[in-house]
């Protein structure tokens, strides 16, 4: 193998390079970034979901109020009800 030609083969790249890159510098081009209305109203209710609390407070203090006191009743007819809509909902046959 001769060193001398991958020297001048090298060489060759190298100066096709350069010239590319000057020509890219000179022409200034810049990255622009630009979102749409429908992104931003996505960012805005990510923002207030990641602001909210988890738990609503207001619905569960006074279940917990209840279960604390002893005073909290479930319907088991009811629950079932509900049990069989998510069922329905879901499409899951029995």
């Amino acid at each position: 193998m001769r060193i001398e030609a991958y020297t001048q083969v090298q060489q060759l790249y190298n100066t096709k390079n350069t010239g590319k890159a000057k020509q890219a510098a000179a022409a200034g081009f810049s990255d622009q970034l630009q979102i749409s209305s429908l992104g931003k109203d996505i960012q805005t209710a990510k923002q207030a979901v990641n602001n909210a609390p988890d738990v609503r407070e207001d619905v569960t203090a006074p279940i917990k109020e209840s279960i604390k006191n002893g005073t909290y009743e479930v319907s088991g007819d009811s629950f079932a009800d509900k049990l069989f809509e998510k069922y329905n909902q879901q499409g899951i046959s029995f």
